[in-house]
């Protein structure tokens, strides 16, 4: 049985008092959440000192040349040298975890090679690093007021402008943020 008060498939949206640096105006697809913790990855801030041809030329597919501009993302603060790709469920491989319907996360240098020869997922995001949270701290962060909790759409995720994500993920609510209190508390 499923515990809907996890966030499994779901986007945080950093509230705009944010000042990690890691995480202020970033969005977030949360890939996995259960009692053990939470992992995900920034979806909106692109990699800009490191491109694809450089991440190629360390992996087995270096002599590969791209059609078409392929992004990096910061995927989050931990593990940066490790990739992922947070991609559409048309490509799914032994190593892939189907998150919902339209999202899939996978890690084999596989995925990487089939986008670059534009044989991978129809919608893709490489993120490289994640983000994670011990049992209960992301809950905690929540009800301190440092994230709020959308649901994403792959318009959201692949199709939105980098620059754009945060302010489109806010205006799905229908709310003005900036007039909520970043004050933590209970009722």
């Amino acid at each position: 049985m499923k515990n809907n008060n996890y966030l499994t498939g779901k986007c945080l949206v950093a509230m705009p008092h944010m000042q990690d640096e890691h995480f202020a105006r970033t969005v977030i697809y949360i890939c996995s959440h259960s009692e053990n913790g939470a992992m995900g990855f920034v979806v909106n801030k692109k990699i800009k000192e490191f491109t694809f041809a450089d991440l190629a030329t360390q992996l087995p597919i270096a002599n590969l040349n791209p059609s078409l501009p392929i992004d990096l993302h910061q995927g989050g603060p931990l593990e940066k040298v490790r990739g992922f790709v947070i991609h559409s469920t048309d490509y799914v491989k032994d190593d892939t975890v189907v998150i919902d319907d339209n999202i899939a996360v996978s890690s084999s240098i596989d995925i990487i090679t089939d986008i670059a020869f534009g044989i991978g997922p129809k919608d893709n995001l490489i993120a490289l690093g994640y983000a994670s949270w011990a049992p209960k701290q992301l809950e905690q962060e929540i009800a301190c007021n440092s994230w709020i909790v959308v649901n994403p759409t792959p318009e959201l995720v692949f199709k939105t402008k980098d620059e754009e994500k945060w302010q489109k993920a806010l205006n799905a609510l229908g709310i003005d943020l900036y007039r909520l209190s970043d004050f933590c508390g209970h009722a």
